[in-house]
């Protein structure tokens, strides 16, 4: 069976208008990424004080049900849908993780999952061999929040 999706670009637009002094502060960052044929895309709430698991990533996706190929991911968005409480974002590898606070209406944006991180105890950047991202998790605090997640994949 052949694919009747055709792969396309995809855009990217990231802007910030703040008007200080009478002139537009602000900026506007296009990217483009071509080649996308898959998106994973999810809206998800997240119970309160406990940890979700919003995406899963694997080398070999027909090993891990639900998972994300690692090499095809090109760009993954991560946002907070809630419009007063805060939650932490885990992105996890075998070993490592980092943790990033999203605040009401807060996205974090990441690239390919492929060679993607490297978590350090210390403050001296080692600028060494980056880990594959093996999960994204949610914790939010004492109420339930509604995460919103979106990968393009080639």
């Amino acid at each position: 069976m052949a694919s009747t999706i055709s792969s396309a670009p995809l855009y990217v637009t990231i802007k910030e208008s703040v008007m200080l002094k009478g002139r537009e502060q602000g900026d506007t960052t296009t990217l483009t990424i071509s080649g996308i044929n898959e998106i994973f895309k999810r809206i998800v709430t997240c119970a309160a004080s406990q940890t979700t698991t919003i995406a899963t990533f694997a080398n070999d996706t027909y090993e891990t049900v639900g998972a994300i190929d690692i090499e095809d991911s090109r760009y993954i968005r991560v946002t907070n849908l809630d419009d007063t409480n805060a939650v932490e974002l885990a992105v996890v590898t075998t070993g490592t993780t980092y943790q990033v606070k999203l605040d009401y209406g807060q996205s974090h944006i990441l690239g390919s999952a492929n060679d993607l991180m490297l978590a350090e105890a210390d403050t001296s950047p080692s600028f060494g061999t980056m880990a594959d991202v093996k999960s994204l998790q949610i914790r939010p605090g004492a109420n339930a929040v509604d995460i919103e997640i979106f990968v393009a994949s080639v």
